[in-house]
């Protein structure tokens, strides 16, 4: 039962470091935050299964895992709110071609992550002719091309 304990409380910090760091951390990772990743990795399944490294231990481990993130899946479609909460939502960076600078500070998000994204999806180059950019649950930014 403590290795359940221990999985679950892993899992719940995993989940609140991941969302201070925000969406686009994992989409922007550098060599160092690849680094920085195994590290904590391997700092977690130390946490994980402490002094028991047998098969069983491991197994039991990863299914505790794999049923609390079905389990928070479950609530998600099923709890109203639940999904923004643990997700957030989508926000808009861009309207029109004007950035919204206080949601782009929010969120981290620079003007080039707008125009790379613009480039990229639409072939576009100039602010002016994006009508929307709007940065998804996932992390990536979704771009809106003016129709004119």
């Amino acid at each position: 039962m403590e290795m359940v304990l221990r999985a679950l409380a892993i899992y719940l910090i995993l989940l609140v470091v991941f969302k201070i760091l925000g969406r686009r951390a994992l989409l922007q990772m550098t060599s160092f935050d690849l680094i920085l990743l195994l590290i904590i990795s391997e700092a977690t399944q130390q946490a994980l299964l402490g002094n028991d490294f047998s098969i069983t231990g491991a197994m039991l481990t990863i299914v505790t895992l794999v049923v609390i993130d079905i389990v928070f899946g479950f609530l998600k479609k099923q709890v109203n709110g639940a999904e923004s909460a643990l997700d957030g939502s989508p926000v808009i960076l861009l309207d029109h071609g004007v950035p919204l600078m206080e949601k782009m500070k929010m969120v981290d998000v620079s003007l080039d992550d707008i125009l790379v994204a613009a480039r990229q999806s639409q072939g576009i180059t100039e602010l002016g002719k994006i009508k929307y950019a709007i940065l998804e649950r996932n992390g990536h930014i979704s771009v809106i091309a003016n129709e004119d």
